[in-house]
């Protein structure tokens, strides 16, 4: 499937095959299992995924293509042992106070029907987290960047916002256990696991690292004409995973008051959760999914936004459901537009027609999303939603194309303060 935007440039278009070797070097960092180390419970089997733990995933198409090859480079983790602080509702460097979030049930806006609103998460329940990295060793289109961001991004959750290394999953190909290797079938039931009992205000994490790329829509609910997909390490034999697929396994099942957290270092990622609400750096509501909200036959074609401060944007959205049944049924559908009750953010590292850089900073190759993240976190930890997007992208504008996304499962109040 050539033609695609990205696959000559960039760095995370689709891979190449899988010749099954492993990196050089002896030295091999803590390797989470599903018998009790790095987030499954011990003695409890780990979720499993609908085909079952022995049953092949269904084949999927897969790419040509690649991207050129780069240099192989291992990498090594450093260690979680520091007491995280409490995250806190202080004010920010700078002047101004982003509020809280509100406890109270939120509406979607005008048409919608009356039982279904969402709520936002204050994240101070249990905290949970998936992170994946892929560098393909010994594969044309090797990355060196993204085991690193996965080890960075461990240590940042960490010592900033108190998770915990036994409730995290780390899958990245310099493991040697089988079970901590980022096959499809290892991402598909970390997906699971990730989302399983969770409960309003507990804070759900989760982060890949890798090649990203589209393939043609087959259910028509992607205004472009393409899902966005990620490849897992054994993809040529597996298959890639889409969006839809994954809004499935951890977007769909949540309840109201849940946080997930997403963050996509990859190309093509700008809708990778099949979020419908996205937004720019003014904080203005920007390019509703439209194929999914008319295809549908449920929201009214959005012809322009809100304009200005976000604070109201609950309110300015009009027309949400443009033809909506009562009670279950009409709950139903609006559920059927990839919304949620649930507060879902994901941080995406370009959009879905760009591609995302596999960088060198500080002389440390990382995925240049993942390091301007947490750098701009760093750097001022109390900011609303907007002014981490600015962040973000003050941080990439110096060196990258790329424009970083943020996208939501609910009309989202972007000058609220960003918790996690």
């Amino acid at each position: 499937m050539s033609g695609y935007p990205g696959y000559n440039s960039g760095r995370y278009g689709p891979p190449q095959p899988q010749y099954h070797q492993q990196p050089q070097g002896n030295y091999y960092p803590p390797q989470p299992s599903y018998g009790g180390g790095g987030g499954y419970p011990q003695g409890q089997p780990s979720p499993q995924p609908p085909y079952g733990y022995h049953q092949q995933p269904p084949q999927q198409q897969y790419y040509q293509q690649p991207p050129p090859q780069q240099q192989q480079q291992q990498q090594q983790y450093g260690g979680y042992h520091q007491q995280p602080p409490q995250p806190n509702y202080g004010s920010r460097p700078g002047g101004g106070n982003p509020p809280p979030p509100p406890t109270a049930p939120q509406q979607f806006g005008h048409g919608a029907p009356n039982s279904y609103n969402f709520r936002y998460s204050n994240c101070t329940g249990r905290r949970k987290a998936l992170l994946i990295g892929i560098n393909y060793f010994n594969q044309r289109g090797q990355l060196r960047g993204c085991i690193n961001d996965v080890r960075n991004m461990t240590a940042y959750l960490s010592e900033h916002f108190g998770y915990k290394r036994e409730d995290m999953v780390i899958l990245t190909d310099d493991q040697q256990n089988p079970m901590s290797q980022p096959s499809k079938q290892n991402i598909l039931r970390a997906m699971h696991w990730l989302v399983k009992d969770a409960r309003p205000n507990d804070s759900l994490f989760f982060h890949y690292s890798g090649h990203g790329g589209q393939t043609k829509d087959l259910d028509g609910d992607e205004d472009d004409g393409y899902d966005e997909v990620i490849y897992p390490v054994d993809f040529r034999q597996t298959g890639h995973i889409t969006d839809d697929e994954m809004h499935r396994i951890m977007v769909h099942p949540l309840s109201a008051g849940v946080r997930l957290t997403a963050i996509f270092d990859s190309c093509h990622s700008g809708t990778a959760l099949d979020l419908p609400y996205i937004y720019s750096t003014q904080g203005i509501l920007k390019e509703p999914n439209l194929a999914k909200e008319a295809g549908q036959g449920l929201l009214s074609v959005i012809s322009s936004y809100s304009q200005g401060d976000l604070g109201g944007v609950a309110s300015n959205i009009f027309g949400f459901i443009k033809k909506a049944a009562n009670g279950d049924e009409a709950r139903d559908r609006a559920m059927r537009t990839k919304t949620s009750p649930a507060d879902v953010i994901m941080w995406s590292g370009s959009k879905d027609d760009q591609t995302s850089a596999d960088a060198t900073i500080a002389s440390q190759a990382t995925g240049a999303m993942s390091w301007a993240f947490v750098s701009a976190l760093k750097k001022s930890p109390q900011q609303s939603y907007v002014q981490l997007l600015n962040s973000i992208r003050d941080e990439l504008a110096t060196r990258y194309t790329q424009k970083p996304q943020l996208s939501c499962s609910h009309p989202l109040d972007t000058n609220l303060l960003f918790v996690m």
